[in-house]
């Protein structure tokens, strides 16, 4: 049954409790003797936009306007805003008033209109600092949906380009859009996605991005390794939605999510698209190798110290004999553990404080730690390779997943120092090859299943080639 007008703004008036909320505006106007009431959120709407919209209504010929027809045509009539809506669901009208649109209700109608001239507050579209480029855009997405659709839509000027719009959070009702390639996507993945999204019954997405992630993706406890991959960069996003993915974009988070999302997909960076091909290719061999040498480095040294008889003859430089105060495996530990201390402190030290930070943890853990006898040069130098060239690929996730695996290598070579490290070897490549994406495929394509074109590309950056030649 149709409310009333008087109901209508009743039940809004308690829902909203304008009366104790004082970002809740209630504006009511008398317009040749009909009432008509304005709500909306301080905030979220400029001033002048509403002081136009209610000038050009109190200007307006009410009476011939009801008189020609439905609502619908009173609507169209009446509000000269762009983006218009009528509806006549309360949880909706909150809802919507909530996010920031604002709501013209008319006496004689039990129905609201809906006119979306939110603002919302936001910051400079900066280049994100985690994933920096010599050349390019120097743009990046920020907290403000709108702003992210438009910077990939000013990239894809493609009418298949869908960014289809969903809400998640029975609270927080956090909007959520799904931005894809119509004639490029997989369908059937697409529909999964959608079908899990629909299904996520949670009170609110409190961390954004992150929350999200752990919904869609059930990933298995013992795998540290990311089952999706972020970005800020808008370029990095238009490229991937052109191969075929799924980018999410989260309201109040200026980092989208990239699905499917494969364990090689992580060498890849837009430096290397910004440098000619030959370049590009290089620097993506040197991550790759350098994301090894930080995996296998400390462990396979450690492997050796504990057995210098299998130490091949060219490595033998680097055995050492005396452990000093503490054991091998304790100082390897004390230092991952120490670094990892460090850079959380550096995230909490202010940023006028931060060289003066860093000079202190260089002495601390350089010869004040070496002559003090906690540890030796060669493990101090060996693990500040590994901290240093963490910072070789963007992707925090996976540096956190390489550091797990390295660790577990350590503890299980020095639980058993003659087949530990290779035991944790096979554990390594077990959790990988059970590792299984959104669209439940391998997380080691193009390996497994191995597809040869597609792993070359891992290696190589691929060339944009000219149709017309």
């Amino acid at each position: 049954m149709m409310k009333t007008y008087k109901e209508l703004i009743c039940e809004l008036d308690h829902i909203l409790k304008v009366d104790e909320n004082f970002d809740i505006i209630k504006r009511e106007l008398l317009v040749q003797g009909k009432q008509l009431s304005f709500y909306c959120v301080d905030g979220f709407v400029k001033d002048e936009v509403l002081e136009k919209m209610m000038e050009f209504i109190l200007k307006a010929d009410l009476s011939s306007m009801e008189q020609e027809g439905s609502f619908s045509s009173l609507s169209s009539q009446l509000v000269s805003y762009v983006e218009a809506d009528i509806q006549s669901d309360v949880n909706q009208m909150v809802t919507a008033i909530l996010s920031g649109t604002i709501l013209l209700v008319i006496e004689g109608y039990g129905k609201g209109i809906l006119i979306d001239a939110r603002t919302y507050p936001t910051r400079g579209m900066e280049e994100p600092e985690d994933d920096r480029v010599l050349r390019g855009s120097r743009d990046g997405f920020v907290e403000t949906l709108v702003f992210n659709t438009a910077l990939i839509r000013r990239r894809i000027r493609d009418p298949h380009l869908h960014m289809e719009y969903t809400s998640v959070g029975d609270v927080s009702r956090t909007d959520l859009i799904l931005c894809y390639m119509e004639d490029k996507v997989d369908q059937d993945m697409l529909k999964r996605i959608r079908d899990i999204i629909s299904e996520i019954h949670v009170d609110a997405l409190t961390m954004a991005q992150e929350s999200l992630a752990e919904a869609l993706v059930s990933g298995k406890w013992y795998s540290p390794f990311p089952k999706v991959r972020y970005t800020e960069r808008p370029d990095t996003a238009a490229s991937n939605i052109l191969e075929g993915k799924i980018i999410l974009i989260i309201d109040n988070s200026p980092s989208v999510l990239i699905l499917p999302t494969y364990f090689f997909d992580f060498v890849q960076e837009a430096q290397d698209y910004y440098l000619p091909p030959i370049t590009g290719s290089y620097l993506r061999c040197i991550r790759i190798a350098v994301f090894f040498a930080t995996l296998f480095i400390t462990p396979i040294w450690y492997y050796f110290n504990c057995n210098p008889h299998l130490a091949p003859q060219w490595f033998s430089f680097a055995l050492i004999e005396d452990n000093g105060n503490l054991p091998f495996i304790v100082q390897l530990l004390l230092l991952e553990f120490g670094i990892d201390a460090l850079k959380l402190a550096s995230l909490n030290t202010p940023s006028s404080l931060n060289s003066s930070f860093s000079i202190i943890g260089a002495l601390i853990l350089g010869d004040f730690a070496v002559d003090a006898g906690w540890f030796a040069p060669e493990i101090i130098l060996y693990m500040a390779f590994v901290a240093l060239a963490n910072f070789t690929q963007p992707s925090y996730e996976l540096g956190y997943g390489v550091k797990f695996m390295r660790v577990m290598l350590l503890i299980l070579t020095a639980l058993m120092p003659r087949f530990g490290f290779w035991i944790g070897l096979i554990l390594l490549c077990l959790i990988l090859y059970n590792g299984k994406t959104i669209s439940k495929q391998s997380y080691l394509y193009p390996l497994i299943p191995f597809n040869w074109f597609d792993f070359k590309m891992i290696f190589k950056r691929k060339k944009l080639h000219n149709k017309s030649r």
